[in-house]
Formats: C-alpha cells, structure tokens, sequence
C-alpha cells in the first residue's frame, strides 16, 4: 500500500438533453432523443389482480397480465405527472408498518400506466426506458409484456421496449410497485416512481448506457492529457464501419479540440474506443470556481451523424495523505461536508431539482463544501448540481449487505442484486467531477461476527465471492471471519474495476481492529462514524492510510428551543437501546443536546480542524429528515440531527459553522428576548472577524466576552426584563458588526417573503415562502402557533406545507399549517402559462399578507 493516494484525473457526468420534437428516420441533427417521459400518468394505490383466487406464487408477468395491457380501463385512476410520492401525501399513524423510524408514513403497493405513440416512421431504431428511481421492488410490463424487476429503490435502471412497441399505435407502460412489507429502512424511503423517467430513442448504432469514461493521466496549468473511453454498441444486424469523434467543448460552447477514429464493429457487439486529447492551458474545477467544459462523442456512417452523446466534463487533480489530509489541485482543503437523506421535507422524497438546488444554496452558505449521499445512490440531478456549484460528494451505495437491520430490508435482495446494483451505481455517476470517493457501506452488520447471523455453507459462500468450490475451505469460514472480510475485498475489487481513479472507502462504526471491514485490509481510506476519542488510535493504527471523518456529530437540537443552563449537557438517550421519554418531545438549541454515540458540533469540529491527518468531516445531519426521529419515538416522526430543520429554517448551530467555515463577517445572537420577568437567560453569540463582543441590556453593558481556546461561543447570563438587548462585535476596538433582539409583543400580523419571486413555466420550478407572525413593529414573534390558511389564484399550485415541527401531526400536502416558534413554510410551483401567481396567507386575529410570483 502506498503512504499517499493521489489521483489526477478529467470527470464527466451524463448531460440529458431533453427534447419536445418528433424525431424522424434518418435525422442526422437529431439522431438521438432523450425525452421526459413525466407527464399524463394514471395511478392507483391498491394491488390488483383480475382473480382474487389466483396463485401469488406464481410470476408476476402471469397474473397481472389483465392490468398492464393495452385495453385494461383506467379511466377511474387518479391522473398525475411525475414524480410522485405517495407516501408523503398520507395521514401520520403510530399503527404503520414503517413506524415512526420510517416516518409513520404510510406504505402499500401502487400501479402506474402510461399510454403513449411512438411514430410509424421510427420504426427500426431502438426505444429504451430509463428509470432514474422507482422505491421499490418495480415491476415493468409494455403492451402486457413483461421486462423485469429491480428490488433496490434507489437504483437507476433502463429496459428495452424495441421489441414490443407498436410503432404509429397506442402503447402502454404499467409500472407495479410494492413498498408493503414494512419496516424496509431506517429513514423514510418515499413510496413510488419518485424520480424522472426517461424515453430515449436512438439508430441501431449508439453509444451505449452509462458508455463514456473520461480520465486524465495528466493534469497541470499548461495542459491536461484527456483520454475518452467511449462504448458502442451495434445492434444493426450487420458489421458496420463507423468514425468515432471525441470534441471537448467550454462553458461558452466554443469548440476547444476533438480527435477521431475509424472503428469496425462486428454485429452484436459493444466496442469500446480510447481516445487520447490534449487540452491546452484548462480551466481547472474547483469549490471557488466549479468550471465545466463538455465532451460530445459524435458517431458516423457513411458520411452520416448516427449518434451524439454529451457529457459536462470538470477538469481537478485531488490526492489523500495519511499526514497531511486532502488536497484539491494541489492545496490542502479541509472537507467540511454533511451527510444527506433523499427526502425533501414536505416534497417528500419526489425529485424536484429546485428543491434540491435550494437546499445546497442554504448549506453553501453556511459554508459547505462537501455532501455524503447517505446511504445509497443519489438522485442524477443531485450530482448535476453538486459539478455545477462546487461539492465534494461521497458518493455511497449501500446500507444494508448480508446482514439485516430491518425485517424487509435489502438484506432479502443482497445476495442476488449486489454486483448488479454496484455496478450500474458507478457507471452512472463515475463521470461526475463533483464525486472524489466511492463509499460501499455504512454501518453494515459484517464489521462485527454474529454466530446466528454468520451461518453459511460454502455453496452460498462461493456465489456470494464468485469464487470456484476448490477456491474456499470450510476454515477460511470460521466464525465468519474470513468471510465478511472476503466479501469486503469482493466489493472494493469491484468498485476498483470499475473505477481505478477514485479511493474507496465505508462508514465503520466498530473501530476496534477486528472489523472485517479492516481486515479485508482494502479500504484505500479508512472511515470512521463518531467514535472522536478513538480517532488518533485509528490513526496510529493505519499510519500509511488517510483518515476520514464519514459521519459525526448526531447534535440533537428542535430550532426555536432552549433548555437552560447551557452549560449543562443533555445526552439523549442514556444508550441506544434503551426506550426515552421527555415530555416536551424536544432538544435544546444550545448545542449542549447529543446522542451518546455523538457530541456536540464545537468539539466534533475542534477535532477535525486542529488535525491534519483528518480529511475531513460530514456532520449527520445537514437538513432534518423525515423518519428517525431519535432521542423520541411516536409522535416524533422526524428528526432532529440537522444543522437546518425539516422546512429549511437554520437552527443556531448552522450559524456557528458559518462563523467557522466562511468569511463572511458575521454575527449571530440567540436566544430570542421573550422571556418571563426574572428569568435566567443564557445568550450565546458566534462570531468572526472580531476580536470581541460586547451586550447591552436595555442601553446597560453586561460586559465583554471573548472566545478562548479551543471554545467557538461567548455567553452571558442575564436576568430577565422586557426590552432589548443589542451585541456589538469590535475588531481593533472599531465596531465590525452590531444585532439587536427586541421584546415582541402581542402577534400581530403575517409577512411573506418568496426566496424566488420570478421562477420557470416549465410547470416543475418552486417557490419557497418564508411565512412569518409578527407583532405590530414588525418583530417576529419567537413562541407564536397560529394557524395559518393559505389561497393561491392563478398559473399554479400549492405543492407542499410544513414548519420543521418533528412532532405536528399536521399533513404535508393541505394548504394550512401552524407556526414553529413563529414560522412556517409554503411551496408553490407555477404551471406551463406565462401569467402570475397570487398567494394569500390568512389567520384569525392576525393582518392577513399577499405575495406575487411571476411565472415565465
């Protein structure tokens, strides 16, 4: 092994270019169509089958032949686009399957139908269908033709529809789902074909899925030495001559430098093509400066443009060192990222690309630079963004192996799916110059050996390593050992075949030396959940190998919340297996409120910055999630890990990352000032680019603070009266920054604000609107609950509601919500007219407010 992993290298992630045109026969500036195959869905949440008698031990293509066939009549079905969720739009129940770790959301199994024409004159090209993630257990017919099932929910997955499609006539697509047998997941999964689908049509001559690979031999200022693996395939039933032509393109669409090849393909086959270009004096990629070129693989018969493949293409070298930690393009850089789940609060886990957009504007500000996609492959349009605003993106695979954590978990699917679903994870995304590290687990059971769960005979044993008989005894078996650490080197062989430029590494929360996981002895980093006091033995351990932080923190905080003292410490629960309860089903915001296994984010961070050998840090979590909602259990049903809440709010803590990780003067001051007369109150501020800081009670000092070592905060311990205080920051005795907290009175008013007050007529872009209640001079009222109603008139529709209360029972799709400790939350999306929006908001008592949103 060497001491420093180093890796230089050009990466590109697929460009899907979306087209509204009919494509015709023999198009040479259209030879292939990527079209969004959304729209005019039927749905139906219920099983169905034409015999309630039937056999259900029998395939599926046999006795759901009746419901995926072209006369089937739903004319009864619920019309809607994708993608969709169904479980988000469901009322909160203890009784369901998925419990409050799922979300108390419910489950069940739902059909999908699409009709759809596909020309006459296409007839002889190929007609595919991609689905970028449909949870779970999808099944897909065409025309009552039955063309697979793939188990995992959060995998990309294309089928043929060639050979089924009536070409100039009526065509039908059933989709089957089936999330019921609950719990499956530790977090809320969405129900669903809840991201983008997909039609592609091209000639019978293409670059085939996922058949770009870029990597670079050579990165530096004066050049970089780009080579293009590009994959064709020949379906045309004849051997074909072809000219290959590989061009890279920048940002502006200028034409840089291309290369070209004349390749033969020999019928059926798939060849791949290596092309060498040098790219003189590159833009490099970065956090600061994400710039990105494109490269177009262009295909040609006779003279002809047969087929076009666009990929955006970042040029960076990165590199790890057990010393010194990760450098990007050639300087250190601390990674400080957070982990991420799929769901987007009241959206649900539906893709939505604004959503997402919106939530990595609100975690670059506070300073951001990286995302772990926890724990399984992401949506594409999260990695689109990630290349597109400077992201380092971990990129992980699975939760589950072998092992179970969940009655119905991917445990069921492990063994058959695996390989499968790994390998079609990396070649979708190894192209994204925002990915820098492979992560193949999290926390899986194989770390540690299980005497019942670690049974297994040596046929099993030889499928699951793809090993012959001979190759394995019954004693490289014992206890187990050998053969989590077998599999380990199986998966990190594999990933490595897959892509050789990229280190892999895993989420380890055992951190003693006989994990398997360890012992497998090919992990290229070794990651690390929690566990701070045992980073510096880890360390000496594995000296040649770079560390990583993968999961830290677990700070639990509800925002708007303060348990006083602060300075006394709230561990939430005593053990994690052991039942807790407090009656205010909430966490203090001071960050003095973790979970055992975890701390708080200023020691987590004190760690990880005043140590070069770690790379880096990703905090559990950066936005609430729906689902785990520890320290709790029903009626929580949400968590309270985020450094942002559920609905997009920061709580305090996100502020003390700002302090740190940006540098942008700032100052931040909280608690609210509405207290009760005589009440001891704690105030914290986080602050930069000052020397100290000083509080004024009421025009009175109460004396200057300043942070000592090792401590990002300063406090004051007040006695409440009624009034203002004000914190000023100095910096060489000159003020930098000032804030004042008034003594709200009596709820008073509404105010909207709208994060976008212009967005899109695509019928898919959002607005967000910070609702707020306020007194009479326009302060927010911090304690605030009032029911709010809201009425949207024109070119649109309310999509989504919430207020980041892990506790309200209230739904996620019905236009009205109480305030949060003052605030709410309203998502409203514009439809396919140029014309505008008028949202309403009102409730009893208060001045009710309006907003207008311009849709175009």
């Amino acid at each position: 092994m060497k001491n420093k992993i180093t890796i230089f290298f050009l990466t590109i992630s697929l460009l899907i270019f979306v087209s509204c045109y009919e494509i015709k026969v023999g198009s040479e500036s259209k030879p292939r169509s990527v079209e969004s195959f959304n729209e005019n869905w039927t749905f139906q949440l219920e099983d169905y089958t034409e015999d309630s008698s039937i056999d259900f031990s029998m395939d599926s293509f046999i006795y759901y032949s009746e419901v995926s066939s072209v006369d089937f009549n739903d004319k009864q079905w619920r019309k809607l686009n994708l993608p969709h969720d169904w479980s988000i739009e469901g009322e909160f129940s203890e009784y369901h399957p998925a419990g409050s770790g799922g979300g108390a959301l419910p489950g069940g199994i739902g059909w999908y139908r699409k009709s759809f024409n596909i020309d006459k004159e296409l007839e002889g090209r190929k007609v595919f269908i991609d689905f970028d993630g449909v949870y779970m257990n999808s099944e897909v017919w065409i025309n009552g033709n039955y063309l697979g099932k793939r188990p995992y929910g959060y995998i990309s997955f294309r089928y043929d529809l060639t050979p089924h499609v009536n070409f100039g006539g009526d065509n039908i697509i059933a989709v089957r789902v089936d999330n019921s047998l609950q719990p499956n997941s530790r977090w809320y999964s969405g129900s669903g074909i809840y991201r983008n689908v997909w039609l592609t049509v091209v000639n019978r001559v293409y670059v085939d899925l996922w058949g770009t690979f870029v990597t670079t031999p050579q990165v530096a200022s004066e050049k970089a030495v780009v080579n293009v693996a590009t994959k064709i395939k020949n379906e045309k039933g004849t051997d074909v001559n072809v000219k290959l032509r590989s061009t890279i393109i920048d940002s502006s669409g200028k034409w840089i430098v291309s290369t070209e090849s004349e390749e033969n393909l020999v019928v059926g086959s798939v060849k791949e093509v290596s092309h060498d270009i040098e790219l003189m004096n590159p833009k490099i990629w970065s956090i600061q400066d994400p710039y990105l070129y494109t490269v177009v693989s262009e295909v040609f018969e006779d003279g002809k443009l047969i087929d076009n493949y666009s990929t955006p293409l970042g040029v960076r070298s990165f590199s790890f060192d057990p010393e010194k930690g990760f450098f990007l393009n050639g300087k250190a850089t601390k990674i400080k990222g957070v982990c991420m789940h799929h769901d987007l609060g009241c959206l649900g886990a539906a893709v939505n690309t604004r959503a997402i957009e919106r939530q990595l504007e609100i975690l670059k500000e506070m300073g951001v630079n990286g995302i772990r996609t926890a724990h399984n492959p992401p949506a594409p349009e999260l990695l689109e963004l990630c290349d597109r605003m400077g992201f380092i993106v971990m990129n992980e695979t699975f939760d589950i192996w072998r092992k179970r954590m969940n009655e119905f978990d991917y445990s069921h699917h492990f063994n058959e799916w695996h390989v499968r679903d790994l390998t079609d994870h990396m070649l979708r995304d190894r192209n994204h110059p925002s990915v820098f590290m492979w992560s193949i687990a999290n926390e899986v059971m194989e770390q540690w050996t299980h005497a019942e769960m670690d049974t297994i005979d040596l046929k099993m044993a030889n499928i699951l390593l793809n090993l012959q008989r001979s190759e394995l005894d019954q004693s490289a078996l014992d206890e187990g050992l050998s053969f989590n650490s077998m599999l380990t080197q199986k998966l990190t062989g594999l990933a490595k075949s897959l892509d050789p430029t990229r280190p892999i590494t895993a989420g380890n929360n055992e951190t003693n030396p006989w994990n398997h996981l360890f012992l497998a002895d090919t992990l290229d980093i070794i990651g690390i959940n929690y566990h701070l006091e045992d980073f510096d033995s880890v360390r000496a351990r594995y000296p040649n190998r770079p560390f990583i932080a993968t999961e830290t923190t677990s700070a639990l905080a509800t925002r708007g919340y303060y348990r006083m003292p602060s300075d006394s410490a709230y561990i939430w629960p005593a053990s994690w297996d052991i039942p807790f309860f407090d009656s205010t089903y909430a966490c203090s915001s001071y960050d003095n409120n973790h979970v055992p296994w975890g701390s708080t984010h200023e020691e987590t961070w004190n760690k990880v910055k005043n140590n070069d050998y770690v790379s880096g840090m990703y905090i559990w979590t950066g936005f609430d999630y729906i689902g785990e909602p520890t320290p709790f259990w029903f009626p929580a049903r949400s968590s309270y890990f985020g450094v942002v809440d559920l609905a997009g709010f920061p709580k305090d803590a996100y502020f003390f990352y700002k302090s740190e990780w940006t540098e942008e003067p700032m100052l931040h001051v909280f608690p609210h000032w509405n207290w009760n007369v005589g009440q001891e109150i704690d105030i914290w501020a986080y602050y930069n680019n000052a020397d100290e800081v000083e509080l004024f009670l009421n025009d009175v000092s109460q004396g200057v603070r300043k942070k000592e070592s090792d401590v990002f905060h300063v406090s004051w311990r007040l006695t409440f009266e009624p009034g203002n205080i004000k914190v000023v920051s100095r910096k060489d005795g000159l003020e930098v920054m000032s804030v004042e907290k008034h003594t709200a009175g009596e709820p008073y008013q509404i105010k909207l604000t709208a994060d976008r007050d212009r967005i899109s007529n695509d019928g898919v872009d959002l607005s967000f609107i910070t609702v707020e209640v306020m007194d009479k001079d326009g302060n927010l009222c911090p304690n605030a609950d009032n029911e709010i109603d809201f009425e949207l008139s024109g070119n649109g529709k309310i999509v989504g509601v919430d207020n980041g209360n892990p506790v309200s029972m209230e739904s996620f799709v019905e236009p009205q919500r109480k305030a949060f400790y003052g605030k709410c939350l309203v998502v409203v999306q514009g439809g396919k007219k140029s014309e505008t929006m008028q949202l309403k908001a009102v409730s009893e008592n208060l001045e009710s407010a309006s907003l207008k949103i311009s849709v175009r």
